[in-house]
């Protein structure tokens, strides 16, 4: 059985979100999803998600074909493989080539882990719905 793990924030969730579970169900038997906590997203983005932390995560775990849904409590990808031994790990393509996202490929592949870096839905962020819809109503 091969085990898949990606993890995000799922905050206003969109097509990109749905794209990127459907692609992740194309690279095994079981997905794991990680949904980042509260007080992680507020870490590197220096605000909470706009939806509590709960919600997304019965959100996340409501979409067809997720296995598990878990707390990512850090971004170390490693120490998540460590905890759950996935085979394949998944993520946007957006993150290619960040020098941390490369060492998180580094590691894993070294342990045998397929990392797949999978189109991202450009123009499609909850960041920018945020902002767009902050400009609207002023």
């Amino acid at each position: 059985m091969t085990l898949v793990y990606t993890a995000g924030t799922f905050d206003l969730l969109h097509l990109g979100h749905v794209r990127i579970i459907r692609a992740a169900q194309g690279f095994g038997d079981k997905l794991i999803v990680a949904v980042s906590t509260d007080e992680l997203v507020a870490s590197y983005k220096g605000k909470k998600p706009v939806v509590p932390f709960d919600e997304r995560m019965e959100m996340v775990r409501a979409l067809r074909g997720v296995d598990a849904v878990v707390a990512q409590h850090d971004q170390d990808k490693f120490a998540a493989w460590e905890r759950m031994r996935f085979d394949v790990w998944l993520v946007g393509d957006d993150w290619f080539g960040s020098p941390k996202y490369e060492e998180y490929r580094r590691k894993l592949e070294a342990v045998g882990v397929h990392c797949a870096f999978v189109p991202y839905t450009s123009g499609v962020s909850s960041t920018s719905r945020k902002k767009d819809s902050a400009l609207a109503s002023s």
